[in-house]
């Protein structure tokens, strides 16, 4: 299976985030494989005959499926689909990222793998559609959820911690405390596929690090590590504008793989910003 894993694994999205992880396989990115475009990728199955594909590509900016949502489901759900029919027909495992928006706010206790999604913004529907187009098409399947992502570095972060990072010259940052999830760093994301691609699982898998936390706690870890002297203001969601409705999106997993959150966000600080931040 490893060299399987190393060899004959087709990875959508190579130049994302977690992508930025993966150092195997057919690495592709948009460029080079439209996920959208149905007969470029059953050509690039034929050509290639992948034995894995990893599905990491997506447009996961939520406001802007909300504002977008063709663009939206053009992406995660149309290229979701091109990929599980062409999976299929190649008899090729998939392993589909999703995420925990597909969940919505009204359990109080942790989601599980069990539970039945409901998401409440567009980008949620459109990888939640994925998630149906993958059970119903691909014989064998991983359907892997996510939670707040993190990791890159400088170049391929674009989220939550990127932006706290880059407000760090000043003396003070507003963050919401209303909201509680669970964290993901993406180097431990793809660890944690390997792992269960080594293990010939197959399912739906929750795979976040160990632990939740509001955006205000993971800002307060971010100050204590890097720049103590930056007071973390907490306010409520409602003090941001934002296009898509947003939750709690905090959930459990069937399987115990991951580190706690702070542990790994320690290491991504200290290994990837530490000496490129300039404040």
């Amino acid at each position: 299976m490893i060299n399987t894993i190393k060899q004959k694994c087709l990875i959508t999205g190579a130049d994302g985030m977690v992508g930025s992880y993966i150092n195997f396989g057919i690495k592709t990115d948009k460029n080079t494989l439209d996920i959208s475009d149905s007969g470029a990728v059953k050509d690039f199955f034929n050509k290639n005959r992948p034995e894995i594909v990893i599905h990491l590509a997506a447009e996961t900016d939520v406001d802007l499926c909300q504002k977008n949502p063709t663009h939206g489901y053009k992406i995660n759900t149309i290229g979701t689909y091109n990929l599980a029919s062409a999976a299929k027909n190649h008899n090729t495992k998939m392993v589909y990222i999703s995420t925990t928006a597909v969940f919505d706010v009204e359990k109080k206790e942790l989601y599980s793998e069990e539970d039945i999604p409901n998401p409440k913004n567009v980008y949620g529907r459109t990888k939640y559609l994925g998630e149906i187009i993958v059970k119903d098409i691909v014989p064998e399947y991983l359907i892997i959820r996510a939670g707040w992502m993190f990791g890159g570095g400088p170049e391929k972060d674009k989220k939550f911690v990127a932006k706290i990072i880059k407000q760090l010259s000043q003396p003070e940052i507003k963050v919401t405390n209303d909201k509680m999830g669970s964290l993901t760093f993406a180097k431990d994301l793809v660890t944690g596929i390997e792992t269960l691609l080594k293990e010939n699982k197959t399912g739906i898998y929750h795979l976040t690090n160990k632990g939740l936390g509001s955006r205000f706690d993971v800002a307060c870890e971010i100050t204590k590590i890097l720049k103590p002297s930056v007071k973390i203001i907490p306010v409520s969601s409602d003090y941001f504008s934002a296009e898509a409705p947003r939750g709690n999106e905090a959930i459990s997993s069937k399987i115990d793989i991951m580190r706690p959150w702070q542990d790994a966000l320690k290491e991504y600080l200290l290994t990837e910003w530490n000496d490129k931040i300039i404040v």
